[in-house]
């Protein structure tokens, strides 16, 4: 395993991180509590030692199953943990499971610090590696609060480091935040990937200049780019991609990936998510990568990406 600073002020983390929403029960079709652990178990056991989470994930589900796997690991697990908080799920309707219900954003400062404190309890925590801001709109982090939450989090020694996870194909909209809040960011949480590109025009450069930390999320496009969908590929009603991936939506990055199949005659022995990840991390902005998995089998052929040699993908993106 490889292992990159997190920005200029956070933590070594390793660069394949473990993306914790599937895991959570909610969303993704049906999950198994202990495949979900074992997983964990076995992504810390190959040198993983950063997990992202949040609240939401689960309705708190998700914390609670990593607080678990650290407690089965003892206290000296080394594992660096980010949850994300903002999305107000505790007045959500906790009968709909298929997670779909109404949850409103809330990004007071009160409600802020009350949520990152209920994160501690569920992680059973003494303090968060990472808390991040989940998806806010634009309009509210125009407003103070949420920025002053971080900042008392942060001296009250409940958080080391402050983040943001910046709102899907926000980025550009977005890049000026870096601007006016760089010396509280530590690092963003952003939607990158070998299609969805956006982040590299404005957001990268300024993290760059501002020593802001960078985590890819979403690095394998809801498992579109582990080569395992089909143009007929059909999902769930309890599985959040039956709304988000269309068959218009999938027929489009099929034709979007005609650039990039020679990728897989090249490098045969690369799985096509080990391609997929190592292009995320071939960006110098890039600390960390955070994909998702269920089993442990997808946990190893992910960690594999950082154990092959780097690709290089100037010729791929021309």
């Amino acid at each position: 395993m490889e292992y990159r600073k997190l920005g200029a002020r956070g933590p070594e983390v390793s660069v394949i991180g473990f993306g914790a929403w599937a895991i959570g029960g909610m969303n993704w079709g049906k999950t198994d509590d202990t495949v979900s652990k074992k997983a964990l178990h076995t992504a810390f056991d190959a040198g993983v030692n950063f997990v992202d989470t949040a609240d939401v994930y689960g309705f708190g589900h998700s914390e609670k199953l990593i607080s678990e796997v650290l407690k089965e690991r003892g206290p000296e697990h080394g594992i660096k943990v980010a949850t994300k908080a903002g999305n107000d799920f505790y007045n959500a309707d906790k009968n709909d499971d298929a997670g779909y219900g109404p949850i409103r954003q809330t990004y007071t400062k009160a409600y802020l610090i009350s949520a990152a404190e209920k994160s501690l309890k569920r992680l059973n925590l003494e303090t968060l590696t990472i808390l991040q801001l989940h998806s806010p709109d634009l309009e509210k982090l125009k407003q103070d609060e949420p920025w002053l939450a971080l900042e008392q989090l942060k001296r009250d020694g409940k958080i080391e480091h402050a983040g943001l996870s910046i709102q899907s194909f926000k980025e550009t909209d977005q890049a000026f935040l870096l601007d006016e809040h760089h010396d509280l960011l530590d690092l963003i949480q952003v939607r990158y990937n070998l299609l969805e590109r956006d982040a590299e025009s404005v957001l990268f450069p300024k993290a760059e200049k501002y020593g802001i930390g960078v985590i890819a999320r979403i690095p394998l496009l809801f498992g579109f780019l582990t080569g395992k969908f089909s143009r007929q590929s059909q999902f769930s009603d309890d599985d959040h991609r039956s709304m988000n991936l269309s068959r218009e939506k999938i027929e489009s990055y099929f034709k979007m990936m005609s650039p990039f199949y020679p990728l897989y005659d090249d490098f045969p022995n690369y799985s096509k998510a080990q391609i997929a990840l190592q292009f995320c991390l071939h960006h110098p902005a890039v600390s960390t990568v955070i994909p998702g998995a269920k089993s442990p089998e997808q946990v190893l052929d992910n960690c594999g990406a950082a154990d092959l040699p780097p690709i290089s993908f100037g010729d791929y993106l021309r």
